[in-house]
C-alpha cells in the first residue's frame, strides 16, 4: 500500500514483541513540535539488537539508546566515552579500564563493570574486530563495580580501536541481563545506557519509532565530535518516520511535517530548490559502498568460477545511474577496501578495467558446472539502490546463464532471511544486496564482512585460510606502510577467490529542514548535539 501524507500523519496501531523501559521512566507528556525532530531514514527498523545484525538502521537505533566505552573523533582516533581512564601494560597484554561517574541505565540503575564485560563478550562473538580480539583473549577480570580488565594471551594493541569503532557491529553497552543472551538470538528488552530512551508505547511498528531524551544520562564535558565527547540532547523527542514513498517524503519536508530525509530521491531534489528552510548536505563524506553477498554454503556460489562470473557481469555505472542519475553522486569501485581509504590499491583489478563482460561470465558459469537450479536473489523493493541493483544484476545474471528466482520483499524481511543457512529451496538464499560505509571497508579486520572464517563469519560465510592469515598479519603490522603492502597482498588473493562483489560507491546528500548541529559522519545519524529552529 502506498503511504500517503494523510496516513503518515494519522499513524496506526503499534505491534512489537519487545519490551522497553518501565513506564515510570518513559516520557509522560507529548513534546511540542518545536522540541521534536521527525526524520525519514533509509529503511524500516525491523531488528533492535545491534549484536545480532549489522543493519545500519539497527545501529542508528542502538546509538540512540546505548552508549559505548570509547568513541571516535573526526580523525577516527579512539577517545574515552563511558571510560574515565584506561591503560595498557608494558607487555601489551593487560588493559585496565575505569568507568566514569554518573553512568546509569534508563531505569536509573548504575552501569557496572559486570555490564561492560558481558556486553564486550557478547559483541565479541559476532563482530569482526571483536572476534579477532576474543580469539586471543585470556580473561576479563572484574576488579570492582567500576573497574575491569581485558587480559590477552599475547601482545595486542587493537582492543581499544575495536571498542571505539562506530561501524557495525559497534560495542554498545547494555545490561548484563540482556548481554547474557546468546549472541545468535535477539534480545527482547531494550533498556539502554545512552542519551535517549526508546519509547515503546509510542511506536507504530513499520511506521514510527520514538526516542525521548534520557533524563538519567550524564554527557561528557568535551564538545561532541563524531561519537566522542558530550552527547548533549537539545530536543525532547526524535521520531523515525518510515515513509517508503519518496515523493510523499519530499512533500512532507516541504510542508514542514518532517525535518530530515536521509536519502532523498536525487530525481526529486530540484523540487526542493527555493526552499530557504531546507538545505542539502552530504553527511558521509567518504560515501557508501554497494555490496553484493553470495552464499558459499550452497551451489552455485560454493564454486569459485560462479563467484568470478559475478565480478564480470556487474556494470557499476549502470547500477549507479539507475538510482543516482548524475555522475557527480557516484563512482565505480575496484578496491576490496573501497575507493579513497588508506588501504585502497589496484592489485588484481583487470576484471574491473575490462568493464562488463557477459561472454566471460557465461564462460565461467559453464566452467563452474552450474546445473540450472534456481538461484534465489533477495530483492528489497523499498530502498531505491537495492531495488535497482537487484533488478539490473538479476537481468545480467540471466544473460550469463543463471536461472534467477528474484524474490521481492522489503529490506526488513531481507535482514531476517539472510541469517538463514538452510538451502535456498528451504527458506535460504543465494544472493542479497546491501551497502556499508566506505570508511568501514577500509579496515580488513574490524569489518565483519571482510572475514573469511566460514560459518563463524558474516552472512555469506566465505572461507579462505590465506585471507584469514593476511588479516592476522595486517593486525600485527608495525606501521601503516607495512599494512598497506599486506592490504595489497590481501586484495590480490581476494579477487581470485571472490568473497563478495561491489556495485558502486555513492555520495548522496541528506535534506535537512531548520536543523543545526547535525554531526556528519560515516556509519551513523547522531541526534545528539542537534538543535531545531
Amino acid at each position: 500500500m502506498t503511504t500517503t501524507r494523510r496516513r503518515f500523519v494519522q499513524g496506526g496501531i503499534a505491534a512489537s514483541a519487545l519490551t522497553a523501559a518501565p513506564a515510570s521512566v518513559r516520557a509522560q507528556t507529548t513534546p511540542t513540535a518545536a522540541r521534536t525532530i521527525r526524520a525519514v531514514l533509509h529503511g524500516d527498523l525491523r531488528v533492535f539488537d545491534p549484536v545480532w545484525t549489522t543493519a545500519n538502521m539497527t545501529s542508528y537505533h542502538a546509538a540512540m539508546v546505548y552508549d559505548t566505552l570509547f568513541g571516535v573523533d573526526d580523525k577516527f582516533e579512539p577517545k574515552p566515552q563511558m571510560v574515565s581512564k584506561w591503560s595498557l601494560s608494558d607487555d601489551r597484554k593487560t588493559y585496565n579500564f575505569e568507568l566514569r561517574d554518573g553512568l546509569r541505565f534508563t531505569d536509573g540503575t548504575p552501569v557496572t563493570a559486570r555490564d561492560c564485560v558481558a556486553s564486550i563478550r557478547r559483541w565479541g562473538a559476532r563482530d569482526g574486530g571483536g572476534q579477532h580480539m576474543m580469539a586471543r583473549l585470556a580473561d576479563t577480570p572484574i576488579k570492582d563495580d567500576k573497574t575491569f580488565q581485558i587480559v590477552m594471551k599475547e601482545p595486542y594493541s587493537l582492543a581499544v580501536e575495536w571498542l571505539a569503532k562506530a561501524a557495525t557491529n559497534a560495542c554498545y553497552i547494555m545490561r548484563e541481563k540482556e548481554a547474557q543472551t546468546d549472541p545468535n538470538q535477539q534480545i527482547t528488552t531494550i533498556l539502554g545506557s545512552g542519551p535517549f530512551t526508546f519509547n515503546q508505547d509510542a511506536v507504530v511498528q513499520g511506521q514510527r519509532y520514538v526516542y525521548d531524551r534520557n533524563a538519567n544520562y550524564v554527557p561528557r564535558s568535551e564538545p561532541a565530535v563524531f561519537t566522542s565527547g558530550g552527547k548533549v540532547v537539545n530536543v525532547d523527542r526524535v521520531i523515525y518516520e518510515n515513509i517508503a514513498d519518496e515523493a510523499t517524503a519530499i512533500a512532507a519536508i516541504r510542508a514542514g511535517e518532517i525535518d530530515m530525509i536521509e536519502y532523498p530521491n536525487v530525481d526529486l531534489l530540484d523540487t526542493l530548490s527555493g526552499e530557504k528552510a531546507i538545505k542539502l548536505e552530504v553527511l558521509n563524506k567518504q560515501g557508501q559502498l554497494g555490496w553484493a553477498r553470495v552464499n558459499w554454503l550452497h551451489p552455485p556460489f560454493n564454486n569459485v568460477k560462479a563467484r568470478q562470473a559475478m565480478l564480470h557481469l556487474i556494470h557499476h555505472t549502470e547500477v549507479m545511474k539507475a538510482t543516482f542519475g548524475d555522475e557527480k553522486y557516484f563512482r565505480g569501485c575496484s578496491s576490496l577496501f573501497g575507493m579513497g581509504t588508506p588501504m585502497e590499491n589496484d592489485a588484481n583489478i583487470d576484471w574491473f578495467k575490462g568493464g562488463q563482460n557477459i561472454e566471460k561470465a557465461k564462460q565461467l558459469v559453464k566452467e563452474s558446472g552450474y546445473d540450472g537450479r534456481p538461484v534465489v536473489v533477495l530483492h528489497a523493493t523499498n530502498i531505491a539502490y537495492m531495488n535497482n541493483a537487484a533488478t539490473l544484476i538479476a537481468q545480467w545474471m540471466r544473460q550469463a546463464g543463471f536461472n534467477v528466482s528474484l524474490q521481492a520483499s522489503d529490506w526488513g524481511a531481507v535482514i531476517t532471511r539472510r541469517a538463514v543457512k538452510a538451502p535456498p529451496d528451504q527458506g535460504g538464499w543465494n544472493v542479497f544486496f546491501t551497502s556499508g560505509s566506505v570508511n568501514a571497508f577500509g579496515n580488513p579486520v574490524a569489518l565483519s564482512g571482510h572475514a573469511a572464517n566460514g560459518e563463524k563469519g558474516w552472512f555469506g560465510w566465505p572461507t579462505d585460510e590465506k585471507h584469514e592469515a593476511f588479516r592476522d598479519k595486517w593486525a600485527a603490522a608495525a606501521n601503516d606502510a607495512e599494512r598497506k603492502q599486506i592490504a595489497r597482498d590481501m586484495q590480490q588473493n581476494a579477487w581470485d577467490f571472490v568473497p563478495h562483489m561491489y556495485y558502486g560507491q555513492w555520495f548522496q546528500p541528506a535534506a535537512l529542514r531548520n536543523l543545526t548541529g547535525l554531526i556528519g559522519m560515516p556509519e551513523l545519524i547522531p541526534f545528539w548535539n542537534v538543535k531545531k529552529g
